[in-house]
């Protein structure tokens, strides 16, 4: 059995990191709402995390690898969270899961709508999306020059926000 852990078992050692309430909502909001400072993370969390909620969630995923954070340069007290190469590999799992609760729970038509075209998109669609967060969160040039996938999708989500306001 490894020092510290239940158990050897990967997805055991998964869940202790990414398992509880808030972690993966945390990597959500970073991957597809690019909320890279804890104030935008705490104030736009639509399931309403507390601060010490999320300032633990936060060093539980520093401490694993998944983010980094860098002082930001504008502000003394702000820091810059990043995706690692950890952390840009979760989007599979994200997808995966998301498009489990289109298909089988009642999301909203405006949270399901980036489920929706992640799994129209599938791998390739993934892949060109995570090239895409290296850029944003690595510094490393995109492989792939296509149109943004971050902007798609935000522009898919804000499009249902337009036409429910037109209701």
């Amino acid at each position: 059995m490894t020092e510290g852990h239940r158990s050897g078992c990967p997805i055991n050692l998964s869940l202790e990191v990414l398992g509880d309430r808030w972690s993966l909502i945390v990597i959500r909001d970073i991957i597809f709402g690019n909320r890279r400072h804890f104030r935008d993370l705490m104030a736009h969390s639509q399931e309403g995390i507390a601060s010490n909620i999320l300032a633990a969630r936060l060093k539980t995923l520093l401490a694993a690898g998944i983010i980094t954070r860098a002082d930001d340069p504008t502000h003394k007290q702000k820091g810059i969270y990043s995706l690692t190469e950890q952390g840009i590999e979760l989007l599979p799992v994200l997808a995966q899961l998301s498009s489990w609760g289109y298909k089988y729970l009642p999301v909203s038509e405006e949270l399901g709508i980036r489920a929706k075209l992640l799994a129209d998109g599938g791998p390739k669609l993934w892949a060109e999306f995570m090239d895409e967060l290296r850029e944003m969160h690595l510094g490393v040039k995109r492989k792939h020059k296509g149109p943004s996938v971050f902007a798609k999708l935000r522009a898919a989500y804000e499009a249902v926000l337009a036409k429910q306001k037109k209701k």
